[in-house]
Protein backbone atom coordinates (compact mmCIF):
# COMPACT_ATOMS: atom_id res chain seq x y z
CA UNK A 1 0.00 0.00 0.00
CA UNK A 2 2.96 2.15 0.77
CA UNK A 3 5.01 1.66 -2.63
CA UNK A 4 1.66 2.21 -4.58
CA UNK A 5 0.92 5.15 -2.58
CA UNK A 6 5.19 6.70 -3.46
CA UNK A 7 4.98 5.44 -6.70
CA UNK A 8 1.53 8.06 -7.24
CA UNK A 9 3.04 10.93 -6.00
CA UNK A 10 5.83 10.09 -8.17
CA UNK A 11 3.72 10.64 -11.23
CA UNK A 12 1.82 13.52 -9.82
CA UNK A 13 5.41 15.64 -9.45
CA UNK A 14 6.27 14.43 -12.62
CA UNK A 15 2.76 15.87 -14.30
CA UNK A 16 3.43 19.17 -12.30
CA UNK A 17 6.27 19.59 -13.14
CA UNK A 18 5.67 19.21 -17.21
CA UNK A 19 3.37 21.44 -16.96
CA UNK A 20 5.16 24.48 -15.25
CA UNK A 21 5.94 27.44 -17.18
CA UNK A 22 9.16 29.22 -17.43
CA UNK A 23 9.05 33.17 -15.86
CA UNK A 24 10.11 35.22 -19.08
CA UNK A 25 13.26 37.70 -18.60
CA UNK A 26 12.40 41.49 -18.33
CA UNK A 27 12.40 43.41 -21.53
CA UNK A 28 14.63 45.80 -21.37
CA UNK A 29 13.92 48.98 -20.25
CA UNK A 30 14.58 52.06 -22.63
CA UNK A 31 16.74 55.22 -21.11
CA UNK A 32 17.45 58.53 -22.52
CA UNK A 33 21.32 59.13 -22.43
CA UNK A 34 23.55 62.18 -22.55
CA UNK A 35 24.63 62.85 -26.23
CA UNK A 36 26.38 65.70 -25.43
CA UNK A 37 30.54 65.67 -26.35
CA UNK A 38 32.18 64.08 -24.21
CA UNK A 39 34.70 67.44 -23.17
CA UNK A 40 32.25 69.83 -23.34
CA UNK A 41 32.81 72.06 -19.92
CA UNK A 42 30.05 72.70 -17.83
CA UNK A 43 31.43 75.92 -16.87
CA UNK A 44 31.52 77.52 -20.70
CA UNK A 45 30.45 80.71 -20.88
CA UNK A 46 30.84 83.23 -23.29
CA UNK A 47 29.94 87.22 -22.65
CA UNK A 48 29.83 90.09 -24.74
CA UNK A 49 33.00 92.72 -24.84
CA UNK A 50 34.19 95.61 -26.70
CA UNK A 51 37.74 95.94 -28.03
CA UNK A 52 39.79 99.00 -26.25
CA UNK A 53 43.46 99.98 -26.01
CA UNK A 54 45.43 99.05 -22.88
CA UNK A 55 46.88 101.84 -22.66
CA UNK A 56 43.67 104.90 -22.12
CA UNK A 57 43.34 108.13 -20.94
CA UNK A 58 40.66 110.98 -20.60
CA UNK A 59 42.74 113.79 -22.41
CA UNK A 60 42.51 117.29 -20.61
CA UNK A 61 43.79 120.86 -19.73
CA UNK A 62 45.51 121.18 -15.96
CA UNK A 63 44.00 124.80 -15.66
CA UNK A 64 40.37 126.38 -17.14
CA UNK A 65 39.96 128.81 -19.52
CA UNK A 66 37.37 129.23 -23.53
CA UNK A 67 38.54 126.72 -25.86
CA UNK A 68 39.48 128.82 -28.81
CA UNK A 69 41.45 125.97 -31.42
CA UNK A 70 40.30 122.23 -31.58
CA UNK A 71 43.12 120.81 -33.68
CA UNK A 72 42.12 116.87 -34.22
CA UNK A 73 39.07 114.89 -34.48
CA UNK A 74 37.44 111.28 -33.24
CA UNK A 75 39.59 108.93 -35.43
CA UNK A 76 42.64 110.81 -35.95
CA UNK A 77 45.84 109.05 -35.33
CA UNK A 78 48.05 111.59 -33.39
CA UNK A 79 52.05 111.55 -32.39
CA UNK A 80 53.69 111.97 -29.12
CA UNK A 81 53.55 115.68 -28.24
CA UNK A 82 51.39 117.09 -31.21
CA UNK A 83 49.06 120.36 -30.11
CA UNK A 84 45.23 118.75 -30.10
CA UNK A 85 43.59 121.61 -28.32
CA UNK A 86 44.35 125.38 -27.23
CA UNK A 87 42.95 127.85 -24.68
CA UNK A 88 42.63 131.24 -24.77
CA UNK A 89 46.39 131.98 -23.63
CA UNK A 90 45.51 135.99 -22.83
CA UNK A 91 44.06 135.38 -18.83
CA UNK A 92 47.24 133.05 -18.76
CA UNK A 93 49.68 135.22 -20.30
CA UNK A 94 48.35 138.71 -17.78
CA UNK A 95 48.77 136.13 -14.80
CA UNK A 96 52.14 135.42 -15.65
CA UNK A 97 53.36 138.81 -16.28
CA UNK A 98 51.21 139.72 -12.46
CA UNK A 99 53.64 137.24 -10.69
CA UNK A 100 56.63 137.93 -12.47
CA UNK A 101 56.13 141.60 -11.54
CA UNK A 102 55.62 139.95 -7.94
CA UNK A 103 58.42 138.58 -7.96
CA UNK A 104 60.52 141.83 -8.92
CA UNK A 105 59.07 143.14 -6.02
CA UNK A 106 59.90 140.54 -3.71
CA UNK A 107 63.23 140.72 -5.11
CA UNK A 108 63.90 144.57 -4.42
CA UNK A 109 62.48 144.06 -1.21
CA UNK A 110 65.31 141.80 -0.34
CA UNK A 111 68.09 143.74 -1.60
CA UNK A 112 66.90 146.62 0.33
CA UNK A 113 66.42 144.57 3.58
CA UNK A 114 70.56 143.21 2.78
CA UNK A 115 71.05 146.92 2.67
CA UNK A 116 69.55 147.86 5.63
CA UNK A 117 71.03 144.59 7.38
CA UNK A 118 74.49 145.14 6.36
CA UNK A 119 74.62 148.69 7.80
CA UNK A 120 72.72 148.33 11.09
CA UNK A 121 76.13 146.08 11.20
CA UNK A 122 78.36 148.34 11.10
CA UNK A 123 76.25 150.92 13.42
CA UNK A 124 76.02 147.99 15.82
CA UNK A 125 80.07 147.54 15.73
CA UNK A 126 80.49 151.25 16.57
CA UNK A 127 77.88 150.78 19.53
CA UNK A 128 75.77 153.10 17.40
CA UNK A 129 72.55 151.24 17.59
CA UNK A 130 71.43 148.24 19.97
CA UNK A 131 71.54 144.78 19.87
CA UNK A 132 67.81 144.48 19.66
CA UNK A 133 67.69 146.90 16.65
CA UNK A 134 70.29 144.82 14.87
CA UNK A 135 68.34 141.58 15.72
CA UNK A 136 64.98 142.90 14.31
CA UNK A 137 66.91 143.85 11.06
CA UNK A 138 67.88 140.40 10.62
CA UNK A 139 64.44 139.01 11.15
CA UNK A 140 63.55 141.62 8.37
CA UNK A 141 66.56 140.19 6.45
CA UNK A 142 64.72 136.80 6.80
CA UNK A 143 61.31 137.67 5.90
CA UNK A 144 62.43 139.51 2.96
CA UNK A 145 64.12 136.47 1.76
CA UNK A 146 61.70 133.59 2.10
CA UNK A 147 58.99 136.39 0.49
CA UNK A 148 61.51 136.42 -2.62
CA UNK A 149 61.59 132.72 -2.56
CA UNK A 150 57.75 132.41 -2.15
CA UNK A 151 57.59 135.19 -5.07
CA UNK A 152 59.68 133.50 -7.33
CA UNK A 153 57.55 129.92 -7.02
CA UNK A 154 54.54 131.48 -7.68
CA UNK A 155 56.34 133.21 -10.94
CA UNK A 156 57.36 129.51 -11.96
CA UNK A 157 53.94 128.31 -11.23
CA UNK A 158 52.69 130.78 -13.43
CA UNK A 159 54.71 130.53 -16.60
CA UNK A 160 53.59 126.83 -16.33
CA UNK A 161 50.06 127.06 -16.46
CA UNK A 162 50.80 130.03 -19.72
CA UNK A 163 52.20 127.03 -20.87
CA UNK A 164 49.07 124.68 -19.97
CA UNK A 165 46.91 126.29 -22.28
CA UNK A 166 48.01 123.84 -25.10
CA UNK A 167 46.76 120.26 -24.82
CA UNK A 168 49.67 117.63 -26.36
CA UNK A 169 49.39 114.12 -27.30
CA UNK A 170 50.68 112.08 -24.17
CA UNK A 171 51.99 109.38 -26.83
CA UNK A 172 51.40 107.94 -30.32
CA UNK A 173 47.55 106.81 -30.58
CA UNK A 174 44.61 107.51 -32.17
CA UNK A 175 41.61 109.85 -30.59
CA UNK A 176 38.81 107.21 -29.39
CA UNK A 177 35.92 110.52 -28.87
CA UNK A 178 36.00 113.94 -28.28
CA UNK A 179 33.87 115.60 -25.82
CA UNK A 180 34.18 119.24 -26.02
CA UNK A 181 34.33 121.56 -28.57
CA UNK A 182 35.66 124.85 -29.49
CA UNK A 183 34.21 128.07 -27.49
CA UNK A 184 33.41 126.17 -24.86
CA UNK A 185 34.44 127.29 -21.51
CA UNK A 186 36.51 124.21 -19.79
CA UNK A 187 37.29 123.67 -15.98
CA UNK A 188 40.72 121.97 -15.25
CA UNK A 189 40.95 118.58 -15.52
CA UNK A 190 37.28 118.48 -17.63
CA UNK A 191 38.14 115.46 -20.55
CA UNK A 192 38.64 117.02 -24.15
CA UNK A 193 39.48 114.11 -25.56
CA UNK A 194 40.08 110.47 -25.00
CA UNK A 195 43.08 109.06 -25.87
CA UNK A 196 43.84 105.32 -27.05
CA UNK A 197 47.81 104.45 -27.21
CA UNK A 198 49.14 102.60 -30.06
CA UNK A 199 50.06 98.77 -29.13
CA UNK A 200 48.31 96.05 -27.60
CA UNK A 201 44.30 95.40 -27.46
CA UNK A 202 42.36 93.72 -25.21
CA UNK A 203 38.51 93.37 -24.76
CA UNK A 204 36.57 94.58 -22.05
CA UNK A 205 34.28 92.34 -19.96
CA UNK A 206 32.25 91.89 -16.91
CA UNK A 207 31.92 88.39 -14.73
CA UNK A 208 28.94 87.74 -13.22
CA UNK A 209 28.99 87.93 -9.70
CA UNK A 210 28.01 84.58 -9.12
CA UNK A 211 30.71 82.86 -11.43
CA UNK A 212 33.39 85.76 -10.94
CA UNK A 213 35.80 83.47 -8.07
CA UNK A 214 35.79 80.72 -11.26
CA UNK A 215 38.15 83.14 -13.05
CA UNK A 216 41.85 83.38 -12.45
CA UNK A 217 45.05 85.22 -13.65
CA UNK A 218 46.53 84.53 -17.12
CA UNK A 219 43.39 82.03 -17.51
CA UNK A 220 43.46 80.95 -21.50
CA UNK A 221 40.38 82.43 -23.19
CA UNK A 222 39.40 82.63 -27.14
CA UNK A 223 37.46 86.09 -28.31
CA UNK A 224 35.56 85.65 -31.66
CA UNK A 225 34.65 89.39 -33.16
CA UNK A 226 31.06 89.18 -34.18
CA UNK A 227 32.16 90.55 -37.43
CA UNK A 228 34.12 87.40 -38.24
CA UNK A 229 32.02 84.84 -36.64
CA UNK A 230 33.41 81.41 -36.47
CA UNK A 231 37.20 82.47 -36.33
CA UNK A 232 38.24 82.64 -32.67
CA UNK A 233 41.42 84.08 -31.54
CA UNK A 234 43.92 83.32 -28.71
CA UNK A 235 43.77 85.36 -25.26
CA UNK A 236 44.32 85.33 -21.49
CA UNK A 237 42.62 87.49 -18.39
CA UNK A 238 44.78 90.15 -17.69
CA UNK A 239 42.86 91.48 -15.36
CA UNK A 240 40.08 90.84 -12.76
CA UNK A 241 38.78 94.17 -10.70
CA UNK A 242 38.93 93.10 -7.21
CA UNK A 243 35.75 94.90 -6.65
CA UNK A 244 32.11 94.66 -7.86
CA UNK A 245 30.45 97.41 -10.12
CA UNK A 246 28.02 98.65 -7.69
CA UNK A 247 25.28 99.23 -10.23
CA UNK A 248 25.72 96.07 -12.47
CA UNK A 249 26.97 93.67 -9.73
CA UNK A 250 29.67 92.62 -12.06
CA UNK A 251 33.27 91.97 -12.28
CA UNK A 252 35.24 94.10 -14.59
CA UNK A 253 37.81 92.11 -16.25
CA UNK A 254 40.45 92.81 -19.52
CA UNK A 255 41.32 89.99 -21.80
CA UNK A 256 44.59 90.62 -23.44
CA UNK A 257 44.55 89.43 -27.38
CA UNK A 258 47.92 87.56 -27.68
CA UNK A 259 48.79 88.37 -31.65
CA UNK A 260 45.69 90.05 -32.98
CA UNK A 261 46.66 93.62 -32.71
CA UNK A 262 46.57 94.53 -36.31
CA UNK A 263 43.06 92.36 -36.79
CA UNK A 264 40.82 94.11 -34.39
CA UNK A 265 39.45 97.86 -34.26
CA UNK A 266 38.73 99.92 -31.55
CA UNK A 267 35.42 99.48 -30.26
CA UNK A 268 34.36 96.33 -32.13
CA UNK A 269 32.01 93.65 -30.47
CA UNK A 270 33.36 90.52 -29.75
CA UNK A 271 32.32 87.55 -27.93
CA UNK A 272 34.83 85.98 -25.01
CA UNK A 273 34.26 81.89 -24.70
CA UNK A 274 35.64 81.04 -21.10
CA UNK A 275 36.01 77.89 -19.33
CA UNK A 276 34.64 78.23 -15.44
CA UNK A 277 37.69 76.62 -13.69
CA UNK A 278 36.83 73.04 -15.38
CA UNK A 279 37.80 72.87 -18.54
CA UNK A 280 39.17 69.76 -19.66
CA UNK A 281 36.44 67.55 -17.55
CA UNK A 282 33.67 65.46 -18.70
CA UNK A 283 30.02 67.20 -18.11
CA UNK A 284 26.49 65.59 -17.37
CA UNK A 285 22.86 67.22 -17.36
CA UNK A 286 21.71 67.83 -13.93
CA UNK A 287 19.06 65.48 -13.96
CA UNK A 288 21.43 62.96 -14.16
CA UNK A 289 22.94 63.40 -10.65
CA UNK A 290 21.11 61.18 -8.24
CA UNK A 291 22.01 61.11 -4.56
CA UNK A 292 23.40 57.61 -2.85
CA UNK A 293 22.63 56.24 0.34
CA UNK A 294 24.71 58.30 1.68
CA UNK A 295 24.16 61.18 0.28
CA UNK A 296 27.25 61.22 -1.81
CA UNK A 297 26.46 62.78 -5.87
CA UNK A 298 26.29 59.53 -8.66
CA UNK A 299 25.12 59.23 -11.96
CA UNK A 300 23.89 56.40 -13.80
CA UNK A 301 25.82 54.70 -17.08
CA UNK A 302 24.86 52.03 -19.48
CA UNK A 303 27.31 49.16 -19.32
CA UNK A 304 26.94 45.76 -20.93
CA UNK A 305 23.28 45.89 -21.92
CA UNK A 306 22.33 46.92 -17.96
CA UNK A 307 21.84 50.33 -16.02
CA UNK A 308 25.13 50.21 -13.18
CA UNK A 309 25.45 53.64 -10.50
CA UNK A 310 28.71 55.14 -9.98
CA UNK A 311 29.71 57.25 -7.15
CA UNK A 312 31.46 60.32 -8.68
CA UNK A 313 32.97 63.84 -7.79
CA UNK A 314 31.82 67.24 -9.00
CA UNK A 315 32.74 70.57 -10.10
CA UNK A 316 31.33 73.48 -11.18
CA UNK A 317 27.32 73.73 -11.84
CA UNK A 318 26.49 75.91 -14.93
CA UNK A 319 22.79 76.75 -15.97
CA UNK A 320 21.86 72.98 -17.34
CA UNK A 321 25.08 70.98 -16.40
CA UNK A 322 27.34 70.20 -14.31
CA UNK A 323 31.17 69.17 -14.73
CA UNK A 324 32.22 65.71 -13.79
CA UNK A 325 35.79 66.14 -11.97
CA UNK A 326 36.34 62.07 -11.20
CA UNK A 327 34.52 58.73 -10.82
CA UNK A 328 33.33 58.56 -14.38
CA UNK A 329 34.55 56.14 -16.85
CA UNK A 330 35.72 57.57 -20.33
CA UNK A 331 32.76 57.33 -23.05
CA UNK A 332 30.41 55.95 -20.76
CA UNK A 333 27.05 56.10 -21.79
CA UNK A 334 25.46 58.57 -19.00
CA UNK A 335 21.53 58.11 -18.37
CA UNK A 336 20.53 61.36 -18.57
CA UNK A 337 17.19 61.38 -16.66
CA UNK A 338 14.61 58.79 -14.37
CA UNK A 339 17.81 57.43 -12.58
CA UNK A 340 15.46 57.72 -9.32
CA UNK A 341 13.70 54.53 -11.27
CA UNK A 342 16.35 52.30 -11.89
CA UNK A 343 17.85 49.66 -9.92
CA UNK A 344 21.40 48.37 -10.62
CA UNK A 345 21.97 45.60 -13.09
CA UNK A 346 18.38 46.26 -14.69
CA UNK A 347 18.85 45.64 -18.50
CA UNK A 348 18.47 48.71 -20.19
CA UNK A 349 18.09 50.17 -23.97
CA UNK A 350 19.96 53.58 -24.58
CA UNK A 351 18.13 55.92 -26.69
CA UNK A 352 18.57 59.90 -27.67
CA UNK A 353 16.15 61.75 -27.72
CA UNK A 354 14.31 61.23 -31.14
CA UNK A 355 13.68 57.63 -29.82
CA UNK A 356 16.53 56.53 -31.81
CA UNK A 357 18.56 53.81 -30.24
CA UNK A 358 22.34 55.05 -29.39
CA UNK A 359 24.70 52.03 -29.80
CA UNK A 360 26.10 51.19 -26.44
CA UNK A 361 30.13 52.09 -25.75
CA UNK A 362 31.89 49.46 -23.48
CA UNK A 363 33.22 51.83 -20.68
CA UNK A 364 36.81 52.36 -20.03
CA UNK A 365 38.62 53.08 -16.97
CA UNK A 366 38.55 56.68 -15.43
CA UNK A 367 42.45 56.22 -14.87
CA UNK A 368 44.69 53.92 -15.85
CA UNK A 369 46.35 51.67 -14.15
CA UNK A 370 50.45 52.18 -13.17
CA UNK A 371 52.66 49.83 -14.66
Amino acid sequence: MGSRYLRCSMVLVLVLSGCRSEVPPEPPRPVLVDTAPAQAGAGALALAGEIRAREEAALSFRVGGQLVRRLVDAGDRVHAGQVLAELDPADLAQQARATRAQAAAAEAELARARSEHARYQALAAGQLVSRSALEAQATALRAAEEQARAARAQAAVAGNQSGYAQLRAPADGVIATREAEAGQVVAAGQTIYRFAGDGAREVAIALPEARASAFVIDQPVEVELWARPGVRMAGRIREISPAADPQSRTYAARVELESAAGEVSLGQSARVHLAAGDAGHRSVPLSAVQRGEDGSPRVWIVADGVARPVAVTLGGYGESRVAVLSGLPADALVIAAGGHLLRDGQPVVPVDRDNAPVEPVQPKPATDAAP
